[in-house]
């Protein structure tokens, strides 16, 4: 059995998909030694590292370390990610743009339900409004339905009295 720090080095990976870079997973600000837990990973075969791209071996291994937490717990800690992911939202467009669309998505990942701070559910909204009109602008509009979809749900009621413009543009 593999440590607890590999196992949950590799739930991270598998937050991501079958692969990510090794820059990517360890520039999203999460534990320092994910990189070397990865490593331990790779040696016992179960990542393989290939031109500093973490990929799983096989696809159910990916699937056996996502479903290491309870589904109600990964999406508590997607949500928190993605709200973390969000407040590193300054800079350069183009990583602005990348890790917009990384933070909502673990944002929707996670869903209302997943909320835990009241506040939540309206940045979870601007976030999902910002990453539909970022998609619109790459002419991709089956994604932009998707973030304003999702951003409709994360609307508490009232939103039409509380946060009429915003619930305006999701709409």
């Amino acid at each position: 059995e593999l440590p607890d720090k590999v196992q949950w080095a590799l739930f991270v990976l598998s937050w991501f998909g079958a692969s990510s870079e090794s820059a990517f997973v360890e520039s999203q600000g999460l534990d320092g030694n994910i990189l070397k837990n990865l490593e331990i990973a790779v040696a016992e075969g179960f990542v393989d590292k290939i031109n500093d791209q973490y990929r799983f071996a096989h696809d159910r291994i990916q699937e056996a370390a996502y479903n290491t937490i309870p589904a109600h717990r990964r999406c508590i800690i997607h949500f928190k990610y993605g709200i973390e992911l969000s407040s590193l939202l300054i800079g350069d467009e183009d990583v602005i743009a990348s890790v917009l669309f990384t933070a909502v998505n673990q944002l929707n990942l996670g869903g209302p339900p997943a909320v835990q701070d009241k506040s939540h559910y309206i940045t979870a909204a601007q976030l999902n409004l910002r990453a539909g009109k970022k998609a619109m602008e790459m002419s991709d509009y089956e994604t932009a339905y998707s973030y304003f979809d999702s951003g409709i749900s994360y609307l508490r009621k009232k939103h039409w009295q509380e946060h009429y413009a915003l619930s305006l543009e999701l709409y």
